[in-house]
């Protein structure tokens, strides 16, 4: 049995995880072989995750601690896993997605992402969600769009300068 010095230890290192988390989501892996627990969490470390498993009081005492996570603590009942991730905050729900199509296991049961709950139910969601990486290449393609547009009209075989006014003047009406 962990002493109370243990067990402070153990909420510390579960309070430093919640305080630098963009995410954190809760998992219920009973049922679970040792493999695919294994593969898991092969899964998350690829992406950067960090995924534990702590006994449900000890979290709920850092939870408390940090503050912002009242939602979770219905949620902190049975085996449960805990993912917590800084930059690309949707990656655990697609890994449990797939890992949910395949083996039907684990269960999402909750996250909070930069202090908004999501329930059971919004697990599709969250899968869907873009990483910040491609809503950059997303944004950059947009900004960089107008300029290969006008570099392209003026870059024209047979055109004038005039003819490519005309057609960036045309193109802004539309």
């Amino acid at each position: 049995m962990p002493t109370l010095a243990e067990k402070k230890a153990v909420v510390e290192n579960i309070t430093e995880h919640l305080s630098s988390a963009g995410a954190v989501y809760i998992t219920n892996y009973s049922g679970m072989s040792v493999a695919e627990i294994n593969d898991m969490r092969g899964e998350f470390f690829k992406g950067d995750i960090t995924f534990k498993v702590y006994k449900n009081t000890l979290m709920k005492r850092a939870m408390e601690d940090v503050g912002g996570f009242d939602d979770l603590y219905p949620h902190l009942a049975e085996q449960n896993g805990f993912a917590f991730v800084e930059e690309e905050l949707a990656a655990p729900a697609k890994i449990l997605k797939k890992f949910e199509e395949e083996i039907n296991k684990p269960k999402f049961k909750a996250a909070v992402i930069d202090g908004d709950y999501y329930g059971e139910e919004k697990l599709e969601t969250l899968a869907a969600m873009k990483s910040k990486s491609e809503v950059i290449g997303d944004i950059a393609g947009l900004l960089l769009a107008p300029v290969s547009n006008i570099i392209g009209a003026l870059q024209a075989p047979g055109r004038s300068i005039a003819g490519a006014v005309e057609t960036i003047a045309e193109k802004g009406e539309a």
